[in-house]
């Protein structure tokens, strides 16, 4: 079984044409790196992090990215075999873009490749021989049809440990620990977050603040498939174990923690233009449309205006107050080219990579979370922070 790669250029700009000459010159492998270190082991014996429902309802990314006809598949093939559909998905995205893969071993009849693999969801003849199945009623059972190959992607996944053990069904697809990185991280993109385009600091700040690691985890938690994890103080730090995944530190306000997971919810995502006008469910996202994704879900900017004004690197130059925050800080700058990034609780959420960060992602394009304890000097910034923060 074939695995997708990721489109991610290195170079950050607010320009729409170099955006585009950038996508154009570079690919960047950027999530073979995430999780290396994983053993078939190590996923069989790890706590399950993969906690979709069979009835979740697919994300507006899901439902701009994923065809109809395979979104429609996935979903009666996950009700049939009771599994959750955005990890059968996840699959279809990695192996071959839902069918869209210009590989001939994803979509011309009878084609394979290298491994032997074939068909939407690259099953090698051996493996299709025992969890093969007529997924459309059609008396032919045909690794190369969508319906058929999806049918029995799910239940290889069922007869493999799912439900009750993705991360191990997943594994078994897939003998790669970065695959199966890959795979849940495309699933958690196609569930639809419970946070609407109205909640923000309203449904945040509900949440309990007293400097202690508890029920504050669970609130937040609920309103985003993205993993959450509290820590004491008011220092974010990244997950030993996962650098795309900030810390939520307790002692710090609701609406930061929320700009944390609102950053942690972009991690994976390449570097492009997709999220301009409006930044939820964008396929990439570039250095404006990050701080305005993080400014929209944190409550702190209406969608409303942000997808009416479109600000780009060059409007948060002057926007809000001016100098450095007690928790956030907007870096701006329109020299030598435009760019923007923003400061967090102690941690930088950049596009920008080429040397400004010695942390997990320093190879990955995208908007990640740098570590580097110094504000890069390539440019100078202009430094505003949000009123209040």
């Amino acid at each position: 079984m074939s695995a997708g790669t990721l489109a991610a250029p290195r170079e950050q700009t607010g320009s729409a044409a170099r955006i585009a000459a950038s996508a154009a010159a570079l690919l960047v492998v950027a999530l073979l790196l995430v999780v290396a270190a994983l053993t078939g082991a190590s996923l069989e014996g790890a706590e399950d992090q993969t906690t979709g429902e069979v009835g979740a309802e697919p994300s507006a990314l899901a439902s701009k990215e994923i065809p109809a006809a395979y979104l429609g598949l996935y979903e009666r093939a996950a009700a049939r075999y009771g599994l959750d559909w955005a990890v059968i998905a996840g699959i279809g995205k990695v192996e071959c873009d839902h069918g869209r893969d210009a590989d001939p071993a994803c979509n011309r009849e009878g084609a394979t490749n290298s491994a032997g693999a074939g068909g939407p969801m690259q099953f090698i003849a051996q493996t299709w021989a025992q969890y093969g199945v007529d997924g459309d009623g059609d008396g032919r059972i045909d690794r190369w049809d969508a319906a058929d190959a999806i049918y029995a992607a799910a239940n290889y996944l069922r007869q493999s440990g799912a439900p009750g053990n993705y991360r191990g069904a997943i594994f078994a697809y897939n003998h790669a620990g970065w695959y199966v990185t890959e795979v849940e991280r495309w699933a958690a993109r196609y569930r639809r977050s419970t946070l609407s385009d109205t909640s923000g600091v309203s449904l945040i700040g509900s949440q309990a603040q007293g400097g202690e690691v508890g029920g504050a985890d669970e609130r937040l938690a609920a309103l985003t498939t993205t993993p959450v994890q509290f820590i004491v103080g008011a220092q974010a730090t990244l997950s030993p174990s996962d650098g795309h995944q900030a810390l939520i530190p307790v002692g710090v306000p609701p609406v930061v923690q929320a700009m944390l997971v609102a950053g942690d919810e972009l991690q994976g995502l390449p570097y492009g233009p997709g999220g301009h006008p409006d930044p939820r469910g964008a396929l990439e996202e570039d250095c404006s449309s990050t701080v305005n994704y993080v400014l929209y879900r944190s409550g702190v900017r209406p969608i409303s205006e942000i997808v009416n004004e479109n600000p780009l690197a060059q409007d948060y130059v002057h926007w809000g107050l001016p100098g450095p925050g007690r928790w956030v800080t907007i870096y701006s700058t329109t020299s030598p080219t435009n760019h923007t990034f923003m400061t967090i609780a102690g941690l930088r959420l950049d596009t920008s990579h080429n040397g400004t960060d010695t942390g997990p992602n320093r190879d990955e394009d995208g908007p990640r979370w740098r570590i580097l304890d110094r504000i890069p000097t390539w440019a100078h910034w202009s430094v505003h922070h949000p009123p209040g923060l």
